[in-house]
């Protein structure tokens, strides 16, 4: 049950936002070589990073960008998924969110460490409006760097926004 003192606007920390998703990955998920497919894991990073979201603005949201994937190790059938997602930077309606993808063999229990995504997404009302977010805190140093490193990933977003809508005029 929410505090009817508390805004939903109120500051929260990272820690709030943080969300695991784990899936064991199946052959229906395979491509042609016998891997899972790439568009797979896009897939669960957009959810797992749209649940984190959703977990810090406590309403709707719809992805805008996802920065680049690189896949650095293959992820097999037979692998559990794990993702962890947390927010690492809020503006005024947008949501960063940070995606860490780990290819965990079940039966050794031995993990890789496969790729890292950063996506955005943008708080919507009922109506489908963008809407404020609560301000982002962040405790520890690893996430204040995070934070100020994705303050700088939406300042370049926004300049090569502006560029590429220059272009097109």
């Amino acid at each position: 049950m929410t505090d009817p003192l508390k805004s939903p606007l109120d500051s929260k920390t990272v820690q709030s936002s943080r969300v695991t998703l784990s899936q064991l990955m199946l052959p229906v998920q395979a491509n042609l070589r016998g891997d899972v497919h790439g568009g797979w894991i896009m897939k669960l990073v957009d959810e797992a990073g749209a649940l984190s979201a959703m977990r810090h603005a406590q309403c709707r949201v719809v992805t805008i960008a996802i920065d680049q994937m690189a896949f650095h190790k293959p992820i097999r059938i037979g692998d559990l998924v794990i993702l962890h997602a947390e927010v690492t930077y809020v503006g005024k309606t947008s949501i960063e969110t940070r995606v860490q993808v780990l290819a965990e063999n079940p039966i050794t229990g031995e993990r890789t460490y496969t790729n890292t995504a950063y996506l955005v997404y943008v708080a919507l009302d009922e109506q489908g409006h963008p809407v404020p977010v609560p301000k982002l805190i962040a405790e520890t140093d690893t996430e204040k760097k995070r934070m100020s490193e994705g303050e700088k990933r939406q300042i370049y977003r926004l300049s090569q926004r502006k560029s590429s809508e220059e272009q097109h005029l």
